[in-house]
């Protein structure tokens, strides 16, 4: 009976050893997974308004909301570009560093010094960006952030169908959520929350 009893105490502390250690491994953070990257957003290779070339390191350092249009679009982009501005205005000084960022879908149209006249036009605020690039880059940025775009109709006239999302991109330029782009109010609820980290 000693023997066993000897036995069952050296057991119970081997256990406890074994619970222990993985405790600190794991508060450590070797067994910690590592972060995976977003599904949505990553690389791209586009100009900004003024046809500067600009890259997803625009997106770091501040707060992003990103939506996809063209400036031909008669009704959601510049409704959408309008809610977000109302959304940067409602949200005061918390606003600062949120950034609107519009990328064209219709690079054949939208060069460089149209999306800087259209953005002006709308009452788009300082810091706000808007990019295209050739084809292949715009192609490329639609990709990355799981968005559509594709023509519609021919001649002069086309529209361009694309996704109405309006992606929350956090300072380190990660996808946090995705934004209701015709709701302004909510909007705000939205970034306020995120940045709280609800």
């Amino acid at each position: 009976m000693p023997q066993n009893r000897t036995r069952l105490i050296l057991w119970a502390a081997v256990a406890l050893g074994l619970v222990i250690t993985a405790a600190l491994v794991v508060s450590s953070g070797m067994l910690r997974p590592k972060e995976q990257p977003s599904a949505v957003g990553g690389p791209f290779s586009l100009v900004d308004q003024t046809g500067r070339p600009a890259t997803e390191a625009a997106l770091k350092g501040h707060w992003s909301m990103v939506f996809f249009g063209y400036t031909y679009c008669p009704d959601i982009c510049p409704g959408t570009l309008q809610n977000l501005i109302r959304a940067k205005d409602q949200l005061g000084t918390k606003g600062k560093d949120v950034e609107i960022v519009f990328i064209s879908v219709d690079p054949a149209r939208d060069r460089p010094a149209v999306i800087s006249d259209w953005l002006e036009a709308n009452g788009a605020p300082a810091g706000t960006l808007g990019l295209t690039g050739t084809q292949d880059q715009v192609d490329a940025a639609v990709k990355v952030y799981k968005a559509v775009a594709r023509k519609s109709g021919e001649g002069e006239d086309y529209r361009m169908d694309h996704s109405t999302v309006v992606y929350l991109m956090d300072p380190r330029g990660r996808f946090v959520k995705p934004l209701p782009y015709s709701l302004p109010d909510e909007i705000v609820t939205q970034v306020k929350a995120a940045k709280r980290g609800d």
